[in-house]
C-alpha cells in the first residue's frame, strides 16, 4: 500500500486531504456517528492531534486516574492546569460521576477554570470497557458543568468479545459536546505509520475549534505524509481484508490476555478482566510484603523488576497517573505472541494459538515470573 503511493512526495494539507477526511467520515458513519468530512482533522499520530485539541480549548483539563501516559505531559506542556479524577471500581477510562462533580467544585473554589474532560470508553491502560450507564452519567455530569469532552476511542475496534460487549460512545449521548479521536495504531494500521483522526461536533462553536486545531497543527508542522494518508484512507474504508484481520487480532488477544490474567490472579495479585486492547493492568498490592523482601517498594521499582524479568517494557502505574506507592503495572500481551514477524503471523492465523510452542513457552515464562512472587 505504501509502495503504491510512494510517488506522493508532498504531505497532506493541515488536517488531512479530502480523501483521508472522507474515509474517516465514513468510518464513523458506520458506527452511528454522522457528520461531514469538513468536521474531520488528521495528524501524524495521536500525540500531536491531542496536543492541538487541548490547545484549541481554553481552561483547565480533567482526566481519569489512571489514564494514557501521554495525557498529563501534554497538558503540562501547554501550561494548562490538569487534574486527575478517580474512576469507579468496575472499570477505568471514565471518571466516577460524583468524583467528577466534586473535583469540578474544588477546582473552581480554588480559582481554576475546568473546561475540558478527557476520557477513554475503551481504556488504556486498564483494558476495560466502561458500562453504558456510567458513560451516560459521567457525560451528563460533565456537560452539566460546562465541560467539553474529548473521547479517545483508539481501542474501540480491539474489543475482545464484541458480541457480548455493549460499547457506547459519548458522542452518541452528547453529540454537540464531544470530540472523538482515534489513533489508527490501535487496530487499523502499524504503529510505525503514524496517523490519527478527530471528529468534531456539527456546531458553530466546534467549527471555530476545528479551525484553531488546524492552525496549531500547521504551526507544529504536524502533517500526515502522503503515502501514509493513502494507506490510512484504505484502512478506514474497512475492506474485507482489514475487517478480517481486526477480527482475528481481537480474538487472539482475547485468548492470550485471558491466559495472562489467570497467571496474574494465580500469584495473588489483582487485575480487572481485560476486555480490549493488548495489555492488562495489574495491582500487586497484595504481594507488597514479598516484593519488599526483593527490594521493590513502589511502582518505579516494580517497573524495573518486571521489565528485567519479563524481557519486555512493563510501565509502572506512576506513568499513568497512579500514586507512586501503589504497586500497579501495565502488562503488555503482544510480546507473548512471538518475537519475530513470522511467529506473530503464525499466532494470528492459528486455530489454537495458545498451543503454539512459542506462545506456550512465553506464557509459561510469564506465569513463572508471577508464580515466584507467591
Amino acid at each position: 500500500m505504501l509502495a503504491a503511493a510512494s510517488a506522493r512526495t508532498r504531505p497532506e494539507p493541515p488536517g488531512g486531504g479530502p480523501v483521508l477526511r472522507e474515509a474517516a467520515r465514513g468510518y464513523w458513519d458506520r458506527r452511528g456517528l454522522h457528520g461531514t468530512a469538513g468536521g474531520i482533522a488528521a495528524a501524524p499520530g495521536a500525540q500531536p492531534l491531542l496536543l492541538a485539541l487541548i490547545g484549541a480549548h481554553g481552561g483547565d483539563v480533567l482526566m481519569p486516574r489512571p489514564c494514557p501516559a501521554t495525557w498529563m505531559p501534554q497538558a503540562r506542556l501547554l501550561g494548562r492546569p490538569a487534574y486527575h479524577v478517580p474512576t469507579p471500581a468496575e472499570c477505568g477510562g471514565v471518571p466516577d460521576p460524583y468524583a467528577l462533580l466534586e473535583t469540578v467544585r474544588r477546582v473552581r473554589a480554588e480559582g481554576g477554570r475546568p473546561k475540558l474532560l478527557l476520557l477513554c470508553v475503551v481504556d488504556d491502560p486498564t483494558a476495560t470497557v466502561a458500562p453504558p450507564e456510567l458513560v451516560r452519567e459521567a457525560c451528563e455530569a460533565a456537560v452539566g458543568e460546562g465541560l467539553h469532552i474529548i473521547s479517545d476511542e483508539t481501542w474501540r475496534d480491539t474489543v475482545h468479545r464484541p458480541r457480548d460487549t455493549v460499547l457506547l460512545s459519548p458522542a452518541e449521548m452528547c453529540p454537540d459536546d464531544v470530540t472523538v479521536i482515534t489513533d489508527l495504531a490501535g487496530a487499523l494500521a502499524p504503529a510505525a505509520w503514524p496517523v490519527a483522526v478527530a471528529r468534531f461536533p456539527d456546531t458553530a462553536r466546534a467549527a471555530v475549534r476545528h479551525a484553531r486545531t488546524l492552525d496549531i497543527l500547521t504551526a507544529l508542522g504536524a502533517l500526515v505524509a502522503g503515502p501514509i494518508a493513502h494507506a490510512a484512507a484504505h484502512a478506514l474504508g474497512e475492506p474485507d481484508s482489514v475487517r478480517e484481520r481486526i477480527r482475528r487480532a481481537a480474538a487472539l488477544q482475547a485468548e492470550v490476555a485471558a491466559a495472562a490474567h489467570r497467571a496474574v490472579l494465580g500469584s495473588g495479585a489483582l487485575a480487572r478482566p481485560p476486555q480490549a486492547g493488548r495489555h492488562l493492568y495489574a495491582d500487586l498490592g497484595p504481594l507488597r510484603s514479598r516484593l519488599a523482601d526483593l527490594g521493590v517498594t513502589d511502582s518505579m521499582e516494580l517497573e524495573e523488576y518486571l521489565t528485567d524479568r519479563l524481557g519486555a517494557p512493563t510501565p509502572g502505574g506512576h506513568r499513568f497517573g497512579d500514586e507512586l506507592g501503589a504497586l500497579r503495572v501495565r502488562l503488555g500481551t503482544g510480546p507473548l505472541l512471538g518475537a519475530t514477524p513470522q511467529q506473530q503471523t503464525e499466532s494470528l492465523t492459528a486455530a489454537k494459538p495458545l498451543e503454539l510452542p512459542h506462545v506456550a513457552q512465553a506464557l509459561d515464562g510469564f506465569a513463572a515470573v508471577f508464580g515466584a512472587l507467591r
